[in-house]
């Protein structure tokens, strides 16, 4: 048990583990090569279909205040869904947030929230214009709620029921669907996915020079690999980049 926790906590292979603390590991082939990180199928939407989407008039508050928000931080879908009135900080314009794979302050049963080590995301004037007319004067509860209470027979979780209202916390299934809803034109799962509003995100950062760590420091990738799989350039980019190859001053 020992070797496992040890293991799980330093993070290294485990023929490096078991080199530096003496024990004989197993043999690697010499021909033998770290696999690649697989590609994202993941599309990355432009600026103007991103705006036009949040600026129709048939969507939702709500959902046009969660879509600009997972733009505007590059988070997680499930992160920013998680988000509760109190972890907010309008002026800072940032928040806390349960990274994916988050790492727990104390190894125990049953952890909370609070027992995990929290990351920072960060929005702009989007949706610091959004925020207030959603919460319409709420204070506490989770930021995202459904227009119902839940049923006689579901349990929940007090931290994802609003106490005002007695909504609960709307979920990733419930989310997704209704995106696919407003971007599906070739039937029910078709439309767009959450995921693509940070691919897009990072996409456009890199696009305007934002450099490799700072796309990390954003994203909160710990791996350069990883990042590299959400940067897709349009062919736009690509084109505007291989204009400066041309020769003299034919660009002008």
């Amino acid at each position: 048990m020992s070797v496992r926790r040890s293991y799980t906590r330093t993070g290294p292979s485990w023929t490096g583990w078991c080199s530096e603390r003496g024990y004989e590991g197993p043999t690697v082939p010499a021909w033998a090569k770290r696999l690649a990180v697989p590609d994202s199928e993941t599309p990355a939407r432009s600026k103007m279909a991103v705006d036009r989407l949040i600026a129709r008039r048939e969507v939702h508050l709500r959902e046009k205040t969660l879509w600009r928000m997972l733009y505007e931080t590059s988070g997680r879908a499930e992160e920013i869904l998680g988000v509760n009135i109190e972890d907010l900080d309008f002026a800072g314009r940032r928040c806390p947030v349960k990274a994916k794979g988050a790492r727990t302050k104390a190894r125990r049963r049953g952890q909370a929230r609070e027992d995990y080590v929290l990351e920072t995301v960060y929005w702009d004037a989007g949706t610091a214009r959004l925020l207030p007319r959603l919460l319409k004067g709420r204070t506490r509860g989770p930021v995202f709620v459904t227009h119902r209470r839940p049923g006689p027979g579901k349990v929940v979780s007090s931290r994802d029921v609003c106490p005002d209202t007695g909504f609960a916390r709307l979920s990733y299934g419930q989310a997704r669907a209704l995106l696919d809803e407003h971007t599906a034109v070739r039937g029910p799962g078709t439309g767009w996915d959450l995921h693509e509003y940070r691919h897009s995100s990072l996409t456009h950062l890199g696009e305007q020079g934002a450099s490799l760590l700072m796309l990390m420091a954003k994203s909160r990738h710990k791996k350069p690999e990883n990042v590299r799989r959400y940067f897709k350039p349009s062919p736009d980019a690509i084109a505007e980049l291989t204009s400066l190859l041309a020769p003299g001053d034919s660009r002008r």
